[in-house]
Order: structure tokens, then sequence, then C-alpha cells
């Protein structure tokens, strides 16, 4: 990658700067979408990137997606207002986030759209101040920033290019030097990293970064560039029309949704209060969302009267889009996705849940758990599925567990954005942790403090182990690594590498359990076999006759084993 990156650098400096000090909307559309295709076309390589070793690597992925959902509000868009279509694109940024990295490149976009508000265009000094405005912005959706990853490269290569813009400067010439500064920003990552330096490779997530500047710069410079990717359809449904008829009663009402841009001729846009229109939804429908980003309202409500919806938002603004449809045409439909819920009845407490694998899902809704969120480390889902979990659950207070600690932030970039009920994100970083927390589900002292704190004891008690195939050679945590080795990994810390499956869990386990251990639940991936569990549980009981073992078929992808040690 390195070479690559060198390569596509120096073409770039020779590259005679243009002309151009001012860019539009409609040139911002395409720079980005140029992003957007760049990054995708180098997904797999920035996958490549990380630390360890394991066929899982999805940042590459994940940021693609985040800023494909970008690019797919804005898809259509005739547009040269700058602050409308970066808003929109930045929107749409924030709700598509998955994994750590693509909700940081969301928050730096949405902080680029904010430096752009009330503007048409932009010249260069305006458009650094809204690249040091991203770079702040995404540091701050960071409880604990980290140097040596993409809020660095970030800052670095922000930093160097707006300090290099006056009045005669050119985009060209920042984007030259944006990639010049990212480049060597990237390359100093693994000074910052001991986990990068150890594992011989540069931050994914400023990589991804790197890529999607790379292609705005082309597009800037006039290069068209292949969107070999296609954006996310908008979804169908097959509508049974016979289903209400002339003599059909209204029963559901319409589901009702629009985007509502604010106008300064109809209200104070920046003061302009969302819960003015949440107040008014309230009395004439349930399932309300509405929530501000900029100067522009999301809106959803299930109403028997949508007009009336229609008619109290143009007050203060125009529409952007609207959807109204007959919930009793859906409710029938048999290709539509909610075809077969019924009306919610509300409640004070429910929960949500990231699993992967067909036998872990079945056991957390075993468990109790009211929406289990498909995903995992190979797929992060986005704040938009947060968003839907939340709206089907409908509790006045909901409890997350993401169980990975890629997709905590997504959760929680989701929790800010949904205004319908309490989120409680519990901070479940692994399997174990959500399934410990889990198993000590209790909601009968009514106080959402007090089950948080139960759910926190409960995943202090576990440890959580994987063995998984190793795709490259590596040394980490003095742990010598062989590509087609397994290995076995607790946290971000690396235990074995063997040359043989049961050889490594047995090893793994071995550095796990100590004199308090007195549980080991195993899950069961795809590629392992009964026979594989039975060889473990044998070495147990041979090993640790105290130590009770209880094996479930998780079906996940990935990892042959995932160990809970309480």
């Amino acid at each position: 990658m390195v070479n690559e990156i060198k390569d596509e650098l120096n073409n770039a400096v020779q590259t005679e700067a243009s002309a151009d000090k001012y860019i539009d909307g409609k040139m911002f559309a395409n720079m980005v979408r140029g992003g957007a295709a760049q990054l995708r076309a180098n997904a797999e390589e920035v996958n490549n990137l990380n630390v360890f070793p394991v066929p899982d690597g999805d940042t590459g992925d994940n940021m693609s997606m985040t800023i494909e959902s970008g690019a797919a509000a804005i898809a259509g868009v005739d547009n040269g207002d700058l602050a409308f279509v970066s808003a929109k694109f930045s929107q749409g940024m924030l709700l598509g986030a998955r994994g750590n990295s693509g909700v940081i490149l969301s928050q730096f976009f949405d902080g680029i759209s904010k430096g752009f508000e009330g503007r048409t265009s932009a010249d260069c000094e305006t458009f650094a101040a809204a690249l040091k405005n991203g770079v702040k912005q995404a540091y701050a959706s960071v409880m604990k920033p980290t140097e040596g990853t993409i809020l660095t490269v970030a800052r670095e290569s922000v930093e160097y290019a707006a300090s290099r813009v006056n009045e005669n400067s050119t985009f060209t010439e920042i984007f030259s030097d944006l990639m010049k500064e990212m480049y060597a920003s990237l390359e100093r990552t693994p000074e910052l990293l001991e986990q990068l330096k150890e594992a011989g490779v540069v931050d994914s997530g400023g990589a991804g970064l790197y890529y999607i500047i790379q292609g705005c710069s082309k597009v800037l410079l006039g290069e068209e560039i292949a969107m070999d990717f296609e954006l996310p359809a908008p979804k169908t449904a097959t509508i049974d029309f016979s289903s209400f008829g002339p003599d059909s009663e209204m029963t559901y009402g319409y589901c009702t949704e629009l985007l509502l841009q604010l106008q300064n001729s109809k209200c104070d846009v920046e003061a302009f209060d969302e819960n003015i229109v949440k107040d008014f939804l309230g009395t004439i429908g349930d399932s309300i969302v509405a929530f501000k980003t900029g100067s522009i309202i999301k809106i959803h409500v299930h109403t028997k009267t949508p007009e009336r919806v229609l008619e109290f938002c143009r007050q203060y603004g125009e529409f952007l889009t609207v959807k109204i449809e007959n919930m009793s045409v859906q409710h029938s439909s048999l290709s539509d996705e909610h075809s077969t819920k019924k009306p919610r009845k509300a409640k004070d407490f429910g929960t949500v849940a990231v699993a992967s694998g067909d036998g872990i899902e079945s056991l957390f809704r075993e468990l109790g758990v009211d929406y289990v969120v498909h995903g995992g480390q190979t797929q992060n889902p986005s704040a938009k599925d947060f968003l839907e979990a939340f709206e089907e659950v409908g509790a006045a207070h909901i409890f997350v567990f993401p169980n990975n600690g890629n997709i905590v932030m997504a959760a929680k970039q989701a929790a800010q954005l949904y205004e319908n009920g309490e989120i409680h994100v519990i901070e479940s970083k692994d399997l174990g942790m959500g399934y410990a927390a889990i198993s000590a589900m209790n909601f009968q002292s009514g106080d959402p403090e007090q089950i948080e704190e139960t759910f926190r004891e409960a995943m202090a008690m576990v440890s959580t182990g994987y063995i998984s195939p190793a795709i490259r050679d590596a040394e980490l945590d003095g742990v010598h690594i062989e590509s087609g080795d397994f290995i076995g990994f607790v946290g971000k810390e690396m235990k074995v590498s063997c040359k043989n499956m049961l050889e490594a869990a047995c090893e793994l386990l071995a550095k796990m359990l100590n004199e308090d251990t007195y549980l080991v639940t195993a899950f069961i991936g795809k590629d392992a076999a009964d026979d594989d569990a039975s060889a473990i549980e044998e070495w147990l009981a041979e090993n640790y006759p105290d130590v009770e073992f209880y094996t479930s078929d998780g079906g996940q992808d990935v990892y042959p084993f995932i160990f809970v040690v309480e």
C-alpha cells in the first residue's frame, strides 16, 4: 500500500493547480462521491490492515458503507447550495455510520457541514475553517481520543493544509497539501501506537480517510472515477390493494415521514426547538420521532390525520421529502417487512442486543431480549439499524448491548439521535460480557440506574476468549504467529498461536482459567465440529475437574470457538 500511496501522491503534486477558488454544492457532491468510489475500490486493502491477523477486518467496509450512505442521501439531488447538500450528505452518513472509524468519519463530515451553514459556496479559507471544525467534532465524539488513529491523520493533515491557506490559495493546492501530510501522518501512526508497530501495519481508519481525500482530489482535478458500487436502493413493498376497499375502516392510520427544511422567513432557524413539533404530534398520533440536524428536522409519526402534520409543519419551513403510507394496507401486505407486526403495548423497559450466528441470536431471544440486531465483528450494524430497533421496541427505557467494542460508538450515536425514549448503552465489548449481562437481566427494581449497575457487575465477572485462524504472519504481545496458525486472544491481548485448532483452544483456556473459575461456556462456530467440543470437554475434565463445561451451538462465522469464562 505504501508504494501505491507514494505514486498517487507524486502524480497529484505534479499536476498543475487549477484556478478554481470556490466550490458549491454540486462540486462538493461530485467530490464526496469520488471519495466514496475511491475508498470502495480499496476497501479490501484497508480491511487487511487490521491489527489482529484474523479474517474479520472490516474497517474498509464500515467506512465505505458509511460514506456510501451519505452518497445515497444526495443521489439525484440537483442543488448548488453547499449548505444544503453538505447537510443532507452528513445526515446520511450519521444514520449509516458503522464501526468506530465509520462513526468518527461521519462526525468529521458533520463538523465540516456545520462549517458550511448559511453558505451557498465556500472559498478556500472557509473550507479550511470547516475542515478544522470537522476535526474538532471528530475528537469530541470520542470519550478518550487515541493518537495514532484516524483522528491523528485527520488533525495533522488539516492543520498542515489550513496553515498554508491564504487569499490566493486554490482547492487543488489544499487537497495536494492534505494528501501530502495525510500520507506522512499515516506513516507515523506506528510510532504512536505500539500495536500498529508490532503488527507491522499503518492505521486502517487513517488509510480509509486517505483514500476518500484522494478520490475527492481526483474529481477536483477533472478525473472520472468509476462508481463500482451500488447505492442502497429504497425499500419497496408489493401492496395488496384488495386489503383496503370502499367499505374498509381506517384502523391503523398513516405512517407519515418527512424532512422539513426550516426557513428563515418563517422562523428563527438556529433557535428553533424541535420540541414544538414533538408536542404537537403528541396530540394527533404516536410512534413519534422528531430530531433536528442543522436546519433540517426529521419527522416520523403514526396518525389518522397526516394533513394536519403537513399544515402544522409548513408554518416553519418547506418539505424536502414526504412519505405517507396507509398502515392498514401495509399491515396486510405479505411483502412488507412490517406485515406481521402487531401494534405494541407501551412498556417501561426494553432491550436490544447485537448478535451474529443463528444459535446466539436464538439464545438471546430465549433470555428475554426484545430485539436482536444481526451483526458482529464482520458486519457492524449502522446507527439507522439501531434506530429502527429502538422504534420497534418502543419502551420508555431501552438497554442496548452492542457486544463488540467496534459497535459501541454506533449504538451511542443512534442513542443521541433517538428522542422517543431514554437509551442506555451498556458497553458490552464482547459476546461474553453481553451474555453475562443479559443472563442477569431483571427489571423488578424499576430503577434504571440500579439495573445498569446490575449489568455492569455481571460483565465484570467474565472474560471472553476467541479462537481464529491467522491470515498473515505477525508478532503480537510476544506471540509469534504464522499465516495458517490458530490463534487465541482475550480482548486485545494475543495469548497463543498453534498449528492445531484444539491445541490452541486448550492452551488459551489454560491461560484464562484460575482457582476462582467455576464455569466455561463454549459457543461453537460453523467451523468447529461436535467432536472438537467433546475433546475440549475431556481435556477440561482431566485438568480442571472442578470447572463445569457448557456448550452452545452459536453458529457464528470466523471464530470456531468463543469461550466465556466465569
